[in-house]
């Protein structure tokens, strides 16, 4: 054709003026739609690989729920899907069953989130408790033990109902998080950053760190929360090395660069939620709701402490008794936490 377009003819007729307000609309839409869809699908994917393990409808002589709502958030040595190799480089050893290496409450609420380290060897009663897969009802004998043990000897069920037992606080949500499962959602992350107190040396843990910042991969970062053979006092100056670690973590994670960038945000996503164990009601926005208030807390927004001890026995940490039920009047009516702990 000629210059006029096919068939030569002068005159053509005058292309439409695009229409941009529908196309603005179409492309509106569009989009719109993909993050619908994506949100959608993303959101029964991660609800999908949660574990919920754990029955808290076996846990007897509840004490009453207060206002906002308690977490218990465990540590715990299991090596689920973890190979020999990772087991040796984790320095997690083989133990077979599992036991708790960490124990905190976190409440949140409308005063600002706390966060309670519960020391594993804190001194407690066993109380009556009905066997989680028996159904067979063990009679309490006024026993004391550490709290770990509790874990030990029937898992997180028992572990709720003592707690509850001996705090009078209501737990409304569990989550547990594995060795593996640890090191995995740092290194999905890079790696984070930390300024260590201290050079700490420790065989047990593989923990060799000099004093000062540094960015401590899953390995190491694994070494450095369970390191309490080379830190002066022991489980409380551990505790707080476990506060400290999370907040990095937490902060580190939920930074715009991890969560806008897909190819960071599954990945780390992934490797969190695979190895998470929560009770059977929680939902994903439990989850995010707890995840939030560890940040809001190591943030500054909260408060975190170590249980109040008053002194110890045979080993033992012994609660300050008159603090604790303080502290669990405030929680359970949301108060402002105006007791300290160790």
């Amino acid at each position: 054709g000629g210059p006029g377009g096919p068939g030569g003819r002068g005159t053509r007729e005058p292309r439409p003026a695009p229409n941009w307000r529908r196309r603005i609309k179409v492309t509106a839409i569009t989009v719109v739609t993909l993050v619908v869809v994506t949100s959608v699908a993303t959101y029964f994917w991660a609800d999908s690989k949660l574990n919920r393990e754990v029955d808290l409808s076996k846990v007897i002589d509840r004490p009453e729920a207060g206002e906002g709502t308690n977490y218990l958030i465990v540590g715990s040595d299991s090596r689920e899907g973890m190979s020999a190799e990772e087991k040796k480089a984790l320095h997690t050893g083989s133990a077979e069953g599992k036991r708790t290496d960490s124990m905190m409450i976190l409440h949140t609420g409308g005063n600002g989130p706390t966060l309670i380290s519960l020391p594993r060897d804190s001194d407690v009663e066993i109380p009556t408790f009905v066997g989680s897969e028996s159904g067979k009802t063990y009679q309490g004998t006024g026993r004391h033990v550490k709290l770990n043990a509790a874990y030990a000897e029937d898992g997180p069920e028992l572990l709720v109902r003592t707690v509850e037992y001996n705090t009078g606080l209501h737990i409304d949500h569990y989550v547990e998080i594995g060795f593996a499962g640890f090191a995995n959602i740092v290194d999905s992350v890079g790696g984070v950053e930390i300024d260590i107190p201290q050079d700490i040396k420790d065989s047990k843990s593989g923990a060799d760190f000099k004093k000062g910042k540094q960015t401590l991969n899953g390995e190491e970062a694994l070494a450095f929360v369970r390191t309490r053979y080379a830190l002066p006092g022991s489980d409380l100056d551990r505790t707080k090395n476990q506060q400290k670690f999370l907040s990095a973590l937490a902060n580190q994670v939920a930074t715009p660069g991890t969560i806008l960038n897909p190819f960071k945000l599954y990945p780390t996503m992934g490797a969190g939620l695979d190895t998470l164990i929560v009770d059977k009601d929680m939902s994903l926005f439990d989850l995010a709701d707890m995840f939030w208030s560890m940040k809001g807390v190591t943030g500054g927004d909260g408060k975190s402490m170590n249980m109040p001890i008053s002194g110890s026995t045979g080993g033992n940490l012994v609660w300050d008794k008159a603090k604790v039920k303080t502290l669990v009047e405030q929680l359970k009516n949301d108060e402002t936490v105006t007791v300290s702990g160790n």
